[in-house]
């Protein structure tokens, strides 16, 4: 019989509607999982057991009081540690940053609370949030429950390794270039990153705004185990909040489309040598779209290489201005050594060769929008090679420069503002791997339908993970 820390928050939210057991009950099971293995991994870097509890009792006291209940009513989620929190503190990796307290709960916690959600603790980041995978001087470094010496993912790993361990169905995270589909990928995870600006951000804590590419390519997320929850949370966090200007009043459900869903696939390399086992895993997946009632089409994409490489010169660019400051000050000589291999590989851009680069954005976006017209969802990969090791990317600066290169297919879609889900379908070398499928703007249901139909014939990875430990 599974234990509730087992449970899917769709199992959960449901089985506390039917009363077929307590919020308590509920949340007590996982705060044990988390008592039981999180000093293993490091992935919730502050618990709030005693918060958490009092919460969970409180929310059996609306039952009992036969109160309106929202989607998530006594289900335990996490929040990375790059997102405010009212009353705690948003170090985001840095010690410098450790007493950095938030006055009020960033609109995605807020719209998580009202759908009566149980915040369970904070999950680790790399520091600034920018690697690919999770370790920092302040909190340490958080470890992939697969293997030790995989990374979990980044930036947010410790919310990946937290989903694939068991503390909870539903952990916060965001992504401006992978941050929540590497731990997917390095969990055996699923995950939605939704379109630019669909999910309302706001920090208390920021002493300034977001930088242009942050604002339009940086969004939001939940991971999860079961890809049946990322629908259901994902709903709850899109309500749009006046703290964020940029977030569109958009409804989850977009207009019916005609069956059968056309799917495109590609296995473009884009130059990288890929690996044959991810190959593998994008052809079991075609098959599986293709058994779920899915018209399937291998056929070329607009270019990816190219947002790609958009995407890394902006970065590049900001990186140089609004962060590289406060690296120098406060960062560590590991964060700094990324920074420098970043700018070797990359170019500071002018202000005019800015200006031009980034307007020019608009284009790749419209030829993608054009292509996703006639195929509203694309098979991809997300990164072209075996799981890489937790420090793979400050091994050498060649090895960094493969990371990113590997890592075409995520960047290139942040950059185009697009929506994509990730789920692990499978090992390649003993280490999860996954499959990508990018979306059209706003229709992250349509990516959730596929990403369900993709689970159940492909498997719930992490029940491989369980079965080493007798579950």
């Amino acid at each position: 019989m599974e234990e509730l820390w087992q449970l899917s928050a769709t199992e959960l939210a449901q089985g506390i509607r039917e009363k077929s057991f307590s919020v308590s009950e509920a949340v007590g099971s996982v705060l044990d999982r988390v008592a039981d293995k999180n000093s293993d991994l490091n992935a919730i870097t502050v618990e709030f057991p005693d918060e958490a509890r009092a919460a969970a009792a409180a929310a059996d006291e609306s039952i009992a009081a036969g109160e309106d209940l929202g989607p998530l009513h006594g289900v335990p989620v996490t929040i990375k540690e790059n997102i405010d929190v009212g009353g705690q503190a948003t170090p985001n990796g840095v010690p410098a940053f450790e007493g950095l307290m938030a006055s009020e709960d960033a609109p995605l916690v807020k719209n998580l609370l009202d759908a009566g959600a149980i915040v369970i603790g904070r999950t680790n980041v790399p520091e600034f949030s920018m690697r690919g995978t999770t370790v920092n001087p302040l909190r340490g470094r958080t470890f992939n429950p697969w293997d030790e010496d995989a990374s979990p993912g980044g930036s947010s790993g410790g919310g990946g390794a937290a989903a694939a361990a068991g503390f909870g169905p539903l952990h916060h995270g965001n992504d401006i270039g992978g941050s929540l589909r590497f731990p997917a990928l390095a969990n055996g995870i699923t995950t939605v990153k939704p379109t630019n600006n669909r999910i309302p951000v706001y920090n208390s804590s920021a002493s300034a705004e977001r930088g242009p590419l942050s604002q339009v390519t940086s969004v939001q997320g939940i991971m999860a185990r079961d890809a049946q929850d990322l629908a259901l949370a994902t709903e709850v966090m899109i309500r749009p909040d006046p703290r964020d200007p940029l977030c569109p009043p958009i409804p989850w459900h977009g207009s019916g489309l005609d069956d059968p869903i056309t799917i495109a696939v590609t296995k473009d390399p884009c130059g990288y040598s890929m690996h044959e086992g991810i190959v593998d895993l994008i052809d079991q997946a075609a098959d599986a779209l293709r058994d779920a009632g899915y018209r399937v089409v291998e056929i070329a994409t607009p270019s990816v290489e190219e947002p790609f490489r958009g995407w890394f010169q902006t970065l590049v660019t900001e990186m140089d201005v609004a962060l590289w400051p406060l690296v120098v000050e406060y960062g560590s000589d590991e964060i700094k050594t990324t920074f420098d291999y970043f700018f070797r590989m990359g170019e500071v851009l002018e202000l005019d060769r800015f200006i031009h680069d980034f307007g020019d954005r608009t284009r790749m976006m419209r030829e993608w929008n054009l292509f996703l017209e006639d195929y509203p969802l694309v098979l991809t990969p997300i990164y072209m090679n075996r799981l890489y090791d937790w420090d793979y990317d400050l091994q050498s600066f060649e090895a960094c420069k493969d990371f990113l290169e590997a890592s075409t297919y995520s960047m290139a879609i942040n950059y185009l503002g697009l929506p994509a889900g990730v789920i692990g379908t499978g090992m390649v070398e003993e280490r999860p791997a996954a499959v990508q499928i990018v979306g059209r703007r706003y229709r992250e249901d349509l990516i959730c339908d596929a990403l369900e139909a993709l689970q159940q014939r492909c498997g719930r990875l992490t029940d491989l993970l369980w079965a080493k430990e007798g579950l």
